[in-house]
């Protein structure tokens, strides 16, 4: 089994930081690109930011500079550091990894976390 799973969401004023974890665990040989969504209510998902397995990162237009996505291969985590918050940026957040399970050549499949709720609020 694989699972993630994220954590480090809440609430956070204005202006303010969060700083999002994806830890994925089970029976993982590696994983490939990564990243990371977002869904706010009423809005249909979109590309928060895609991280590539070579390390080149594609950000959605709305961040502007404002957040850093990261990964580290040996922990099967992504990070995504959220700065200079803004109220649009309240959604629920969803990373996900594209996981060869068991050995080297095993077919890579995208497992997606639970989603975390990001409240900017004044």
């Amino acid at each position: 089994q694989v699972q993630l799973v994220e954590s480090g969401g809440g609430l956070v004023q204005p202006g303010g930081s969060l700083r999002l974890s994806c830890a994925a665990s089970g029976n993982i040989y590696s994983f490939l690109n990564a990243g990371w969504f977002r869904q706010a209510p009423g809005k249909q998902r979109e590309l928060v930011a895609r991280i590539m397995d070579a390390g080149s990162i594609k950000y959605g237009d709305f961040v502007a500079g404002r957040f850093t996505g990261s990964r580290d291969n040996a922990k099967n985590t992504v990070w995504l550091e959220m700065n200079s918050l803004r109220l649009e940026d309240t959604a629920v957040y969803y990373c996900y990894l594209t996981i060869r399970s068991g050995y080297s050549s095993a077919y890579p499949k995208t497992y997606w976390g639970q989603g975390i709720q990001v409240a900017v609020s004044a």
